[in-house]
């Protein structure tokens, strides 16, 4: 980003403007991520109750690889 000391008013506006639109595109792509998220989430939540009986730490407790 150049120095705002040296930018033009307009070039000010066009920096902010991109910066909004880039701040609003990202903020889709997070709330997408979460949503994909949630619903994996839910597909693995039915495998982990059968079978499983007690609770796991945050990375699994134990592998199913004997």
């Amino acid at each position: 980003m150049e120095n705002t000391m040296q930018m033009t008013p307009e070039q000010l506006v066009e920096e902010y403007r991109d910066t909004v639109l880039e701040l609003h595109l990202t903020r889709r792509h997070v709330s997408a991520l979460e949503t994909e998220n949630a619903s994996l989430r839910a597909q693995l939540a039915p495998a982990e109750e059968q079978g499983h009986s007690h609770s796991h730490g945050e990375d699994g407790g134990h592998s199913h690889n004997d």
